[in-house]
């Protein structure tokens, strides 16, 4: 009787070792990351020419944290197969520049018109999104806002030297609540057509920002502005931040962290109530460095 107990104890925690497993294996979320450049390519996600197939510093970065968290990382810089294959993923990642319906130099096919309208109907719809750095240099709109620049949050505008910024924390974000200002060195974008309805996370101290020789660049001599922020794009998530020019930053532990709890909010593992919080903690976000003399 005791040698049956033990034997039925034994298959229980073997079944029970399997369930587990193939829990785990279904609740890991897999992340599509878009890396075409058809504007200007950043040195952290070009690949080199002689081996194409071989990821660039800040795709291999990402994949090799994000798994550590849960997440299958696929990247690509076909932005057709991008679109084509994006329903198969639960997150869509962006670290691109330019027009995105153009052939680049990277190898990156164009997706078609009728593709992005896809694309940003399928956002909409509830598929969940992270932009990195030049995300916010994608489809720019000329005279009209892109209606990409609407969904990612803003339009980049200009950058100066790259320079160490003060991140102050504005809002408290799932998976970043013991986060604490902090100071890093990285390039910095001044965006234009910020979304006011997004939720700022991080604010850059742009009034403190000076060169090694002390001297505040025009792009820098604005407000606060957000750096890092969260917003709806109508059923969607969307979490975009501007750290990672640097291959440094990628390496970051700060960074990385904010990275998985935006990985974590648009892929649903965690949930948050967002209230548009600029004019209260960047207050006068809307201003350019055109606008101020």
């Amino acid at each position: 009787m005791m040698n049956q107990i033990v034997g039925l104890v034994l298959v229980a925690v073997v079944v029970g070792m399997f369930a587990g497993g193939a829990l785990a294996q279904e609740a890991k979320k897999k992340v599509l990351f878009l890396t075409k450049s058809e504007g200007f390519e950043h040195s952290v996600i070009a690949r080199k020419k002689e081996t194409p197939e071989k990821l660039s510093f800040a795709e291999q970065v990402l994949v090799e944290f994000a798994a550590k968290k849960g997440y299958e990382v696929t990247c690509t810089k076909d932005a057709k197969k991008f679109v084509d294959e994006m329903g198969n993923y639960d997150v869509l990642g962006f670290y691109t520049t330019g027009n995105l319906t153009k052939d680049s130099k990277d190898g990156g096919a164009g997706m078609t018109p009728e593709q992005k309208e896809k694309l940003l109907s399928a956002i909409k719809d509830g598929k969940g999104v992270i932009g990195f750095h030049s995300a916010t240099d994608t489809f720019h709109g000329g005279n009209k806002v892109d209606a990409f620049a609407t969904m990612m949050g803003g339009e980049f505008l200009t950058h100066q030297s790259q320079q160490k910024a003060w991140m102050h924390v504005a809002f408290k974000f799932p998976g970043l609540e013991d986060l604490k200002d902090y100071e890093m060195l990285d390039e910095w974008y001044a965006n234009k057509n910020v979304n006011p309805e997004m939720t700022a996370i991080l604010v850059q101290d742009t009034l403190a920002m000076r060169t090694d020789k002390g001297v505040w660049e025009r792009a820098y001599q604005r407000p606060m502005y957000p750096a890092t922020w969260a917003l709806m794009s109508g059923n969607g998530r969307v979490f975009y931040t501007s750290m990672g020019h640097r291959e440094d930053v990628w390496t970051s532990a700060t960074f990385q962290k904010v990275v998985i709890a935006g990985l974590d909010w648009v892929s649903g593992k965690t949930n948050v109530e967002l209230t548009p919080n600029l004019t209260k903690v960047a207050p006068g976000y809307d201003k350019t460095t055109i606008e101020i003399k």
